[in-house]
């Protein structure tokens, strides 16, 4: 089972819902130079050049489900900590997700199918609300965020190959942008600045805090 928030996170705007329908992308944008380099903090474009400089010039497409749980009294948004065993981001808190596969209608089917497969929830649950920017990743993906609202009542399945946990992380502590801090890591034998956030025995951070902080930013309106 996924485990509960151990602490009161920071309250939520009344019309947090409101703001976040309005705030996302109606439909992805997968123009590279609209792109997120993985958690990466600066937007200087002497940084984010010399970044790409080592990063992957071909791409794949993949997606992650950015799902809330859409709780009346504390939304949560659901995060995995990877199999330890796996050759890409063995132990890493992440969305659910992966490549896109050619049965895939579009990246939404694409982040509900990986969803339904690593975790278990079925599809009938989940209801997309729109899109984040797309992110990519040092392993060679682009990764395009589809944000979702999880009706209350779905049952957890957990693939063991993938997934060694899944987990609730507040909303509201998500979207609080204190939440966030930067720090140094050596990325591709460049030391760069990218996202954290702290969550009891949980480090989240790279790609997918700098999701988090794209999600924070989709609801205040304002630039981390």
């Amino acid at each position: 089972m996924a485990h509960p928030a151990p602490f009161i996170s920071p309250q939520l705007p009344a019309d947090w819902r409101a703001r976040l329908r309005s705030g996302l992308l109606s439909v992805p944008d997968h123009r590279r130079e609209s792109s997120r380099l993985g958690g990466l903090v600066s937007r200087s474009a002497s940084v984010r050049a010399r970044v790409e400089d080592a990063w992957p010039v071909t791409v794949r497409a993949a997606a992650v489900l950015v799902g809330i749980v859409d709780l009346p009294d504390n939304p949560t948004l659901l995060l995995t900590l990877r199999a330890g065993h796996l050759r890409q981001h063995a132990g890493q808190i992440s969305f659910p997700g992966g490549q896109l596969e050619s049965t895939d209608a579009d990246v939404a089917a694409a982040a509900m199918r990986e969803t339904q497969e690593e975790i278990g929830i079925d599809i009938s649950f989940i209801q997309p609300i729109g899109f984040l920017t797309d992110h990519v990743i040092q392993s060679g993906f682009r990764v395009t965020p589809v944000v979702a609202l999880i009706r209350p009542g779905f049952v957890l399945k957990p693939d063991s190959t993938e997934v060694a946990d899944v987990f609730q992380l507040p909303l509201g502590l998500a979207l609080a942008i204190d939440s966030y801090r930067a720090h140094q890591r050596m990325v591709r034998e460049l030391e760069v600045d990218v996202w954290e956030l702290p969550f009891g025995e949980y480090h989240i951070w790279g790609a997918t805090a700098g999701i988090l902080v794209n999600l924070c930013e989709s609801v205040s309106g304002a630039s981390a």
